[in-house]
């Protein structure tokens, strides 16, 4: 790299913020260094996003077998980010173990499952805001709804019990995509994650229920040789990390846009637009903000830049959402009646594209509508640039969300 690479994280800048600046001042492609002097690629336009994730399982693999650093000695031991990119899950996998591994989750996680959760979301929502009735003062909406809600919903669909189990998921998956956190934590946080998962199956086993995890054991039982007990575990820790923390900070982020534009707000209101509410923050406020990593499968030209073979690409999903050059001179700013010429990508696409997005979608929708329903004059108690976000390089949302709730209807 002949460009001294630029900095991921920038102190005191959020992670979309910094992808947003290196693509206006930097171009499309930048070279950067993480923590631990570990160098790296980042693309921050729609255009070369789009073209990375066309040539998932073409040019670019998800394996960490394919990233040079990672065996040569370059990258540190105990870099903090390794279980994300080593761990034997899904978002590691290609060609046809990725589509062998994906085929025996969409067993149990079907279609007509999901849409059948929408009466339980929308319960599991009153009761959430049925807790609200009552409080004047200033509310936390991260821990009073925003939180809670998906973790429920991902808790309950795959069977955790209600109480400390749901709160420690939590608690490991704040550690886990954190980049503030040690070597040593990050370490103690993934062994502690899949100890506690294979303890949940060996439960499972003897007590099955209705519930995704019964179901991703009935597929492992009824054709054992293709799904190992290590799979199982990994399918587990990431349908539970992922499947909760991308809708907490979503919901939160759509919340932070309507109440900084009532005109938006008023327009969702009055015409029950809430799926465009939805699809307008995956654009512009997306809660997924960086995609580790993409690796070449050989020499790529993306633009001006040419990338050997296995030096890891990181996809900024911020940057493609609120590319002008896709998007318009006012790509920025949240606006529900936009007509976009091009698709957003925030669940991505292509082979990998995100197999929570019709739960994720459900959940947002129902949340955002019961929230604003019932307490139409919500608004932040604190200015915009005020609020605390999260220290993460791949999801970002508010660490707190002081509002007022003002009348409640209904």
């Amino acid at each position: 790299m002949a460009t001294p690479p630029l900095q991921m994280p920038v102190p005191g800048e959020r992670t979309s913020e910094t992808i947003c600046r290196y693509r206006d001042e930097n171009g499309p492609v930048s070279p950067i260094e993480f923590p631990g002097k570990v160098k790296a690629w980042m693309v921050t336009s729609y255009e070369m996003v789009n073209a990375i994730l066309s040539n998932d399982d073409v040019l670019y693999s998800k394996s960490p077998a394919y990233f040079t650093a990672l065996h040569d000695g370059t990258v540190p031991a105990d870099w903090p980010l390794r279980q994300l990119i080593e761990g034997d899950h899904l978002l590691v996998k290609d060609r046809e173990e990725h589509r062998r591994l994906r085929s025996l989750i969409n067993r149990a996680f079907t279609p007509g499952r999901v849409a059948g959760l929408a009466p339980r979301i929308q319960e599991m929502t009153d009761e959430l805001l049925d807790r609200l009735a009552g409080e004047t003062g200033v509310v936390d909406l991260v821990k009073a709804f925003t939180e809670p809600l998906p973790v429920a919903v991902i808790c309950e669909l795959f069977g955790v019990p209600e109480g400390i189990e749901r709160n420690q998921i939590r608690e490991w998956s704040n550690v886990l995509l954190s980049h503030t956190a040690s070597p040593e934590e990050a370490a103690a946080t993934g062994a502690a994650i899949l100890g506690y998962l294979a303890e949940f199956v060996e439960r499972k086993r003897g007590a099955p229920g209705d519930d995704l995890t019964t179901g991703l054991i009935k597929a492992q039982e009824d054709d054992g040789d293709r799904l190992s007990d290590e799979e199982m575990l990994w399918i587990l820790w990431l349908v539970l990390i992922a499947g909760h923390e991308t809708t907490v900070h979503l919901i939160a982020n759509a919340v932070i846009a309507l109440c900084t534009d009532r005109e938006q707000l008023a327009m969702a209101q009055e015409r029950d637009a809430w799926d465009q509410v939805v699809e307008e923050a995956l654009r512009s406020r997306n809660s997924v903000v960086g995609v580790l990593f993409r690796y070449p499968n050989e020499d790529v030209r993306l633009g001006e830049t040419t990338i050997p073979a296995g030096e890891p690409i990181m996809v900024g999903i911020a940057g493609a959402g609120t590319d002008p050059a896709t998007f318009g001179a006012d790509a920025g700013r949240f606006d529900i009646s936009r007509g976009a010429r091009e698709p957003h990508l925030g669940f991505g696409r292509g082979p990998h594209f995100c197999l929570g997005a019709p739960l994720a979608r459900l959940e947002c929708r129902i949340a955002l509508a019961s929230l604003f329903g019932r307490y139409p004059d919500l608004d932040l108690a604190i200015k915009e640039d005020e609020v605390g976000y999260t220290s993460s390089f791949i999801t970002e949302g508010p660490s707190a969300l002081p509002v007022v709730l003002g009348p409640r209807r209904g």
